[in-house]
């Protein structure tokens, strides 16, 4: 290789390489284990979006014939590169599992997640129904479809909850986090979130992965149903899979800011005002807010710093 004359490419790429391969076992291990696509993933996703909203995400001119014939085309072969994905992640998981169990395994799967994607898409049309009743500013069911980030990232929640409870973590994680970075909503796929569901405008919320939402809960920008701590084990590191985030009941809207922590409950019919802090369950029907400003309030020589 040719020495640059700006820097020591080959000493570079040897130190690069050291780095990255570690000890011959981590390599030896790393070569048995297929790794699955995130682009490949993010694909076969969008593919079924339009399966599920085939006049808006799908060909834009359709008859009543061609419509299912493109939805049945789109499922296939979206449904095929998932199933691929999904055995390439379960052999990532789990080392000892031999190729033909895991080709097995995730044809069962995806078998029983296509299964599901009727339901999904019911729920997503209760969610786009709630952001139309939610959001003044919301004209039309397309605007809602095509337009609120909230609306994108709950269609690839409901998608990536469902891989989750199935056992395809690590690709449902995958989903989740490629909803994140188009949209600004962090909603983990563990997280389970009832119908009517709605986040207006959304950039900022995050909703952790132990966290339990009733029906008809509306969120705003900012939000935070995160953990308030959590055990770790005798090696210091933390317990997998502890409820450590807020039970959100029906009906509960949430404003712009809040941050509220650790298992507790926030009451049916509950409203959070902006910026609020709330690490304590309240009761149902709970209208919690900052205490007001006083217009009476006047400071004289420091008071007040």
């Amino acid at each position: 290789m040719e020495e640059s004359a700006s820097w020591d490419l080959e000493k570079l790429v040897s130190a690069l390489r050291t780095s990255r391969n570690g000890t011959a076992e981590r390599r030896d291990e790393e070569r048995r284990r297929e790794r699955p696509s995130r682009d490949a993933l993010v694909s076969a996703v969008r593919g079924l979006r339009g399966a599920l909203f085939p006049s808006h995400f799908g060909v834009s001119d359709f008859t009543e014939t061609s419509i299912d014939f493109f939805v049945g085309t789109t499922l296939d072969a979206n449904l095929r590169a998932l199933e691929e994905q999904v055995r390439r992640g379960l052999l990532y998981d789990t080392v000892e599992l031999e190729a033909p169990t895991a080709a097995q395994r995730a044809r069962e799967l995806v078998r029983e997640f296509a299964l599901r994607l009727p339901a999904v898409r019911s729920a997503l049309e209760l969610d786009l129904r709630a952001a139309l009743d939610g959001d003044p500013a919301a004209h039309s069911r397309a605007e809602v479809l095509l337009c609120y980030p909230g609306v994108t990232a709950i269609t690839h929640h409901r998608l990536a909850h469902e891989l989750h409870r199935l056992g395809a973590t690590l690709l449902a994680r995958i989903i989740s986090e490629d909803a994140h970075a188009n949209t600004g909503i962090d909603i983990h796929p563990g997280a389970r979130i009832g119908d009517h569901f709605f986040i207006d405008h959304g950039t900022g919320v995050v909703i952790g992965e132990t966290a339990l939402l009733g029906n008809r809960v509306r969120l705003y920008q900012g939000v935070t149903l995160g953990a308030r701590d959590f055990p770790l084990d005798g090696n210091g590191r933390p317990v997998k899979g502890m409820p450590r985030h807020p039970i959100i009941e029906d009906q509960v809207v949430i404003y712009a800011g809040a941050t509220i922590l650790g298992r507790i409950i926030v009451g049916r019919g509950s409203v959070i005002g902006g910026n609020i802090w709330l690490t304590r369950s309240v009761p149902a029907g709970s209208h919690v807010t900052q205490a007001r400003s006083r217009r009476d309030d006047v400071f004289h020589d420091g008071a007040g710093i």
